[in-house]
């Protein structure tokens, strides 16, 4: 499948990349400096822009089958999830592409009671109140765009491989958690929903258990 990868230099945009490059897909890796991952592959396309620049996102997406979003940032404020989803969903809307898998983050909605109070009161309450904002707005736009979309929350990231092992699709009084889940897995992941429909429509946690 032709997908492009928004965020494509970030921690899970990198294993992202990797693996939809080892399992066929051909990539177009949008960022700012996406040269900045170093890989040479004959599947592989550069595309260096702005997700600010809603032209440069359209020119990206146009001709795409599927499109993933891991948008971030070191700020801790700005709004470039929202913002860049927002010119992303435009985007495929004007060029007929309907399949978009948005990763957010566990905690926003329903899923706020999959969290314990630590990371309801002291990280989303306040260290990172403007990203979970951030990642709110970016889940409602989504949600209200005629896309086929997942909107994928994942837990705190973690280095390691993939293990396959984590939970998913769990319910908000699912208490059994470790709130930890590694980037490869979060990644394969969101792969799987470029042609699995379980959760069309549907916003999956993610954490190892």
């Amino acid at each position: 499948m032709k997908i492009v990868i928004f965020g494509a230099t970030g921690s899970v945009g990198r294993h992202l990349v990797e693996q939809a490059l080892s399992q066929g897909h051909q990539v177009t890796a949008f960022a700012r400096n996406p040269k900045a991952l170093k890989l040479t592959h004959t599947n592989l396309t550069y595309f260096a822009g702005d997700v600010f620049d809603p032209a440069c996102v359209a020119e990206a997406v146009q001709g795409s089958k599927g499109v993933l979003v891991t948008l971030g940032s070191p700020k801790l404020t700005g709004k470039v999830r929202s913002v860049g989803t927002r010119h992303v969903v435009r985007a495929m809307e004007k060029h007929g592409v309907k399949r978009l898998i948005c990763q957010t983050t566990l905690g926003v909605g329903d899923s706020r009671a999959n969290l314990n109070f630590y990371w309801k009161y002291l990280m989303f309450g306040l260290i990172l109140r403007a990203v979970f904002n951030d990642h709110a707005v970016q889940e409602d736009i989504v949600k209200h765009s005629k896309l086929d979309w997942v909107i994928v929350r994942p837990a705190a990231f973690t280095d390691g491989p993939a293990t396959n092992t984590y939970k998913h699709g769990f319910s908000p009084r699912e208490k059994n958690l470790m709130l930890k889940i590694s980037r490869a897995d979060i990644a394969s992941f969101m792969l799987q929903q470029l042609s699995n429909d379980t959760y069309l429509h549907q916003t999956p946690g993610l954490s190892n258990s």
